[in-house]
């Protein structure tokens, strides 16, 4: 089976991301857990929402102690979710709505449960002994970072059965693969060519940065791991030609832009220290923090995209963040204990805004608008809640809210067989937050970003365009141009709660109409001098400069 529409293989600029999880989408047969056959029945909204691409989240063989992310089979679908033949048809539902798909792949590590795992562990002469990393001793490379320091306090456990100790960047019981045995870099290349065989798009690529490790360094960001990407990507291209590998490398912007190499390594690179800043941004009403980041991540090869985003299925983690931005993250979206996770803040996107609209609604139009391709997690596009309460990052990961009936029409099973249970929080509840709901008022948060995708789409310079960052006098607006070929957009923010008058130097654009999109209303024309504005606050506008065609 062929990818979807392969005519431009650049595609993945344009796109917008759709993240979910099969397990919480929709269920099928009534048993509690969302499944294949559920999500291809929902391809129709996606469709409709006009989303292009669709991540999905792990769906093999797993004993869930991760939420799918401690793989025990490559090669399958946990049999909750269904089988080979269910996911072939979504992937050519999905293509049929032109719909693109990618998946995630964990390339790091394994379950302890996988059998290789077990193999491996079974005895000293094992043809898999080789295939994980393994010690007499815990105290070898002791200058790699504990990543989950709230529950692992060690990189290195001991295993009865070997009788020795192996290495693990994540939980104990996700063994870490040994990317210097050539065997396993085979190996995975071949779960690759497994997965892209059945049509898929390309892979969202797990924890990249941690694949090799060297005694005495950080074992992140070793020229090894740029190298077996490399590897990657060059049979990608030959044997693959319009699929894509989009990382998740979770550094600082040195670091992060070293793996799109020269275009010959990552497609793209979610935007991590991006992430953060937006929102410190708003909590301090302050332009800086958006306008820093930018330029330090917005020259990177042609060929390259970066995917940008507000929530996902993890924590807002806080890793690339100082000590005093992160106390401003706390103090802002974190009040209560149970809202923090690692070194991060575990809650949707419509919470962490305090259910604000006009606040969800400028951080989703920022997100539109800044270089990159945008990903939404599913169910914010609805305003969707979290529950805190919930072990791990379970909180955001509860089940889609499709209507009001039983169990949020997710599922028709008895609520206590559910995955997780829905939200019904007051404040959230799905009888109130749901799809039919939604799309049934015209001025639902669901219409509004159906509609800010459409006016997006129709502009390629939000996908590939230059950004130019404007710095106006007032420090609340965060204002820039993005222009590409004969396009350029004028994007304002008002960073701060309340109404703001500022000015803008555009004398480079003197005698163009500036055309605000959402309405089509043309403005006064810009002069040399300063243009005036006045925005209410949390408000933003997208202006269309165009020629005067009238003089």
């Amino acid at each position: 089976m062929e990818a979807g529409n392969k005519s431009d293989n650049f595609w993945y600029k344009d796109v917008v991301f759709y993240e979910l999880h099969v397990r919480t989408f929709c269920d099928s047969n009534g048993d509690g857990v969302g499944d294949f056959k559920g999500l291809t029945t929902k391809l129709d909204y996606l469709q409709w929402l006009d989303v292009d691409c669709i991540w999905l989240l792990p769906f093999y063989p797993s004993p869930l102690k991760d939420d799918g992310y401690d793989v025990s089979d490559f090669y399958s679908i946990h049999p909750d979710l269904g089988t080979i033949e269910d996911f072939r048809v979504f992937v050519h539902e999905a293509h049929k709505r032109g719909i693109k798909v990618i998946v995630d792949l964990v390339f790091n590590h394994v379950s302890s449960e996988h059998s290789w795992f077990k193999e491996a562990r079974s005895h000293p002469e094992s043809q898999k002994k080789s295939w994980f990393i393994w010690s007499d001793t815990n105290k070898k490379n002791i200058s790699a970072r504990i990543i989950f320091s709230d529950t692992e306090k060690s990189n290195w456990a001991w295993d009865d059965e070997a009788k020795a100790y192996y290495w693990h960047r994540f939980y104990g019981y996700q063994p870490d693969l040994n990317y210097d045995n050539p065997e396993v870099r085979e190996e995975m290349k071949n779960v690759m060519r497994f997965w892209l065989d059945t049509g898929i798009d390309g892979f969202r690529c797990d924890a990249v940065p941690y694949i090799f490790d060297r005694d005495g360094t950080s074992s992140e960001n070793l020229p090894e791991t740029h190298l077996f990407f490399r590897e990657g990507r060059k049979m990608l291209d030959e044997e693959y030609p319009g699929r894509i590998l989009l990382a998740e490398v979770n550094q600082w912007p040195t670091e992060a832009i070293s793996y799109f190499g020269n275009g010959d390594e990552f497609h793209m690179l979610f935007n991590f220290p991006l992430m953060p800043r937006i929102f410190i941004a708003l909590a301090k009403e302050h332009y800086q923090p958006v306008a820093d980041i930018i330029n330090q991540t917005k020259s990177i090869p042609e060929a390259c995209q970066w995917a940008i985003f507000l929530r996902n299925h993890d924590e807002l983690t806080l890793e690339m963040t100082n000590d005093e931005e992160r106390d401003v993250m706390w103090r802002e979206y974190a009040k209560h204990p149970k809202m923090r996770f690692n070194l991060g803040i575990r809650r949707r996107l419509a919470p962490l805004a305090d259910n604000d609209r006009l606040r969800i609604e400028l951080l989703y139009g920022l997100l539109f608008s800044l270089p990159g391709s945008p990903l939404i997690y599913y169910g914010d596009e609805l305003g969707m809640g979290d529950n805190i309460f919930l072990g791990d990052r379970n909180g955001v990961r509860t089940p889609m809210q499709w209507s009001p009936d039983k169990n949020a029409g997710f599922s028709s099973a008895d609520s206590e067989q559910l995955y997780l249970p829905v939200i019904t929080n007051p404040n959230y509840h799905y009888e109130a937050i749901n799809v039919y709901a939604e799309k049934r008022l015209p001025y639902s948060l669901l219409n509004w970003m159906k509609n800010v995708i459409g006016i997006r789409k129709q502009k390629k310079a939000f996908g590939r365009g230059y950004i130019e960052i404007l710095k106006p006098s007032n420090t609340k607006i965060l204002a820039f141009i993005r222009e590409y070929d004969d396009e350029r957009i004028l994007c304002i923010f008002n960073l701060s709660r309340h109404a703001q008058y500022f000015e803008l130097n555009l004398g480079q654009y003197a005698g163009m109409i500036p055309v605000e999109m959402f309405g089509n209303t043309n403005f006064p024309a810009i002069k040399k001098e300063p243009y005036s504005f006045t925005l209410t606050g949390h408000r933003f506008m997208w202006f269309e400069l165009r020629k005067n065609t009238s003089v």
